[in-house]
């Protein structure tokens, strides 16, 4: 019997990219701008910080959660993969998640445990009912706006955990920003080896390595613009922002930029 043309075997593109170095290079930049980019508006500009500006948190969850729903919407409604509205929207997921956890966390009094706790149920549960509905949570499928939507719920979760998960670590787990940040790159680097070096399924070791950066871009952000007193280096939000913003531009620039693969 003759194999099947190439084109036949796997010639449907994702919508979104193939997952390689530079994919999780500009990850971790963009969870990190998110830690930044969020605490710029809700801490700078609404100055939630102090008591008595906690509504800063809504005001920005509000802002953050208009701009990713323009964005998703304008992400699902495209034909084919384009990079710039993909990582727009991932972006946007990871400023609205840095509000949302702050939101939950600091205004209603949840703390960081219960926040955390919470959200790892969340991302559970819609990992659970998108494998139940579809079949699959690997992101190679993601080519239709029904399994599109899953895949932003469960990133929107996803970020926002990982803020509370950051926030966890460095503050009740008594680590600093520093040492958080040591925990969940190594974390990462476990993730790793066990891609390279067993047979744990690369589904799962995905989408575990997807929600650890978020708190190591969490941690890291909050260690680039905390108060010195606090363990940060009280650099600049808005600096920090917009040097982080540069070099996801031009990565996304400079680095090869293509549509995952699924099978047909």
């Amino acid at each position: 019997m003759k194999p099947l043309p190439k084109r036949e075997l796997s010639d449907t593109l994702a919508k979104v990219p193939a997952v390689t170095l530079g994919f999780w290079v500009i990850k971790i930049l963009a969870t990190t701008l998110g830690e930044t980019g969020g605490d710029a508006l809700t801490m700078s500009v609404f100055h939630a910080d102090t008591n008595a500006h906690n509504g800063g948190y809504l005001i920005g969850t509000g802002i953050f959660l208009a701009v990713f729903i323009v964005t998703v919407a304008a992400q699902i409604s495209t034909t084919k993969f384009n990079a710039w509205i993909y990582w727009l929207a991932i972006v946007a997921s990871t400023t609205v998640g840095t509000a949302m956890a702050d939101f939950f966390d600091r205004s209603l009094g949840i703390e960081y445990t219960g926040g955390a706790s919470i959200l790892f149920l969340c991302v559970l549960t819609s990992l659970a009912v998108w494998y139940f509905v579809m079949g699959s949570i690997g992101v190679q499928t993601v080519a239709a706006p029904r399994v599109e939507i899953f895949y932003w719920i469960t990133i929107t979760f996803s970020q926002t955990l990982g803020t509370a998960l950051g926030d966890w670590l460095a503050d009740t787990g008594g680590l600093g920003y520093d040492g958080g940040a040591l925990v969940f790159g190594v974390a990462l680097a476990i993730v790793a080896a066990l891609y390279y070096w067993t047979s744990v399924s690369h589904v799962l070791l995905f989408w575990a390595a997807f929600i650890l950066t978020r708190p190591l871009g969490a941690t890291v952000g909050d260690f680039l613009d905390k108060p010195l007193a606090h363990g940060g280096l009280a650099l600049s939000r808005y600096t920090a922002s917009a040097v982080l913003a540069t070099l996801i531009v031009a990565l996304i620039a400079l680095l090869p930029q293509r549509a995952g693969r699924h099978p047909t």
